[in-house]
């Protein structure tokens, strides 16, 4: 039905309005083919013709929301007309309109099943709408009528992959590829998924393939620190910083010279990242752990208070705070932090083992003997050294009370 009604519309063009709008189309002048066939359907609205050539000339201007509205009119006057269900399938879809399009689509594919367009965009509907399982039934189709199509290809390795097939989808990533280089930087999704599934080794594979691209670089340097190879990270992600210093790979270049025991080269970096971010709690952290090893507790402490004040529900924030103003003797300010940390409903032995040295250091030892007893009873073995410490300032601060 929908090749005889085409064939007559093609018969009538001659000597028609029409023709001109026709002769505008194939000259691919599409504004003016819209105008053209616009003026046709203002004067004669059951122009179906007319019509299905407007759709198609707004379609070629991207005006993809008026070309579905004239193509539902075709429709409307010749159900099932397949040029129209298929080409407004196609503009349904480039409208993110998946689930309209999959029956237009399925349709046009029941009716022109050996057609390679209707296979593959009804696929391409099926997998934006999470149908994957019938995505690759439908791009099986279309493949194996045109098997070299990279697009196609690369929907059926997605198709593939979210089903969990990803080492299988990998296949039609590289078929893709190499059919069209265009597509190689599908590739890069293709290890992206590698990560997802833990296949640290296949994705690292692909990432060693782009030496060009910062991303993969930063991505390979991370899989290689995971995997324990500092040193291999660190030239990757000094790279990658070379050529993109963002506060991220700056982080991931810092971490991995902390794992190469490099850290007088991670210091900057941090510090540097955290100019970038400053509203970076992790980053804040780290700076603050690394001045505080260097022995700079002044400055550290700052970075851990800023962390607090960022996230004041950060209990790494208000914990590190706490140790590392016992470490400047701020006892006071340790206290108030671990009553942060309390209200947190964060409690832990360690922290009233520094509660209880705060208390003693301050000669406050009415308060200090709960404190230590608290810690003994949290710690229970656990630390057998601080226990025999505790133990003895308990039997000191008793004798001190019992003097008083």
């Amino acid at each position: 039905m929908g090749f005889a009604i085409l064939l007559a519309f093609w018969l009538q063009a001659a000597g028609d309005p029409s023709a001109a709008g026709t002769k505008a189309l194939e000259e691919q002048k599409y504004e003016e083919a819209a105008r053209l066939f616009g003026e046709v359907v203002t004067k004669t609205p059951e122009d179906a013709y007319a019509r299905f050539h407007l759709a198609l000339s707004l379609s070629l201007l991207n005006r993809d929301a008026e070309s579905a509205a004239e193509y539902k009119k075709v429709l409307a006057a010749q159900p099932g007309l397949y040029e129209a269900q298929l080409n407004l399938g196609v503009v349904l879809l480039r409208m993110k309109q998946p689930d309209e399009a999959a029956p237009l689509l399925d349709s046009a594919c029941k009716q022109k099943a050996d057609q390679y367009r209707p296979n593959y965009y009804y696929g391409e509907a099926l997998l934006a709408s999470s149908n994957f399982e019938g995505a690759e039934a439908a791009l099986r189709a279309a493949l194996t009528i045109d098997a070299k199509r990279p697009e196609a290809q690369l929907a059926m390795g997605r198709a593939v992959a979210k089903q969990g097939r990803v080492k299988e989808s990998a296949v039609w990533f590289a078929g893709a590829a190499s059919a069209d280089a265009s597509y190689r930087d599908a590739l890069l999704e293709l290890a992206a998924l590698h990560e997802g599934a833990g296949n640290r080794a296949e994705a690292a594979e692909i990432y060693k393939q782009f030496p060009e691209n910062t991303g993969a670089r930063e991505r390979l340097g991370v899989l290689m620190l995971a995997g324990g190879d500092a040193t291999g990270a660190v030239a990757e992600l000094e790279k990658a910083v070379q050529t993109s210093p963002t506060a991220a790979n700056r982080f991931a270049l810092a971490t991995a010279y902390l794992k190469a025991k490099q850290n007088d080269k991670a210091l900057p970096l941090i510090a540097a990242a955290a100019e970038q971010e400053p509203k970076n709690v992790e980053l804040r952290l780290t700076l603050g752990r690394l001045r505080r090893e260097a022995k700079a507790y002044d400055p550290a402490a700052r970075e851990f208070f800023v962390a607090t004040q960022i996230d004041p529900s950060s209990k790494a924030a208000w914990s590190e705070f706490a140790s590392t103003l016992f470490l400047l003797g701020n006892y006071q300010g340790t206290l108030a932090a671990f009553d942060k940390l309390k209200a947190l409903g964060e409690e832990s032995a360690a922290q009233w083992y520094l509660r209880a040295l705060c208390y003693d250091r301050m000669q406050l030892y009415k308060e200090a003997l709960p404190a230590y007893e608290k810690f003994l009873a949290m710690s229970d073995g656990k630390s057998p050294e601080e226990e025999f410490k505790a133990r003895q300032r308990i039997k000191v601060a008793k004798k001190i009370l019992e003097r008083r």
